[in-house]
């Protein structure tokens, strides 16, 4: 194999690498943001119970994050109450509960948050949309 032939052989596999690892980076972040999101929700939902909260504390949660945080995006109100939703949709535990429901258990965190919050509002009941998930993601499809 030449020198020429040999580098860019190598080239090839580390931009595959790089490629890979961005992916994997990709995908860590999201579930991690989808668990953050869930678990604001579940906060909100457990103190509206308690506290008895209207929706009043949603406009001031997100004020008080923006003016606190202003680097962080997506916590306007619209997207809390979408957290909320999110929380109430999946019940009290995203991994034990819906998730465990799922061929794919990864499948929930996998998606990112917008597809989330379009599947909340487009597909009613959760075997339904669960049904969506995996027919999007291929789960199942060999």
């Amino acid at each position: 194999m030449s020198e020429l032939t040999f580098y860019n052989t190598l080239l090839i596999d580390i931009k595959q690498r790089i490629r890979q690892a961005q992916t994997k980076a990709i995908l860590s972040a999201n579930s991690e943001l989808i668990s953050m999101y869930w678990d604001i929700g579940k906060m909100l939902v457990e103190k509206q119970k308690v506290a008895g909260w209207g929706a009043a504390v949603i406009p001031r949660l997100s004020k008080d994050i923006h003016n606190e945080l202003p680097e962080i995006k997506g916590f306007s109100e619209r997207n809390i109450g979408y957290m909320i939703r999110f929380a109430r949709e999946y019940g009290t535990s995203i991994l034990q509960q819906a998730v465990a429901k799922l061929p794919d258990k990864t499948m929930l965190a996998g998606i990112p948050w917008g597809h989330h919050c379009l599947l909340i509002e487009k597909i009613k009941g959760l075997p339904a949309r669960f049904l969506e998930m995996s027919r999007n993601q291929g789960v199942g499809d060999e």
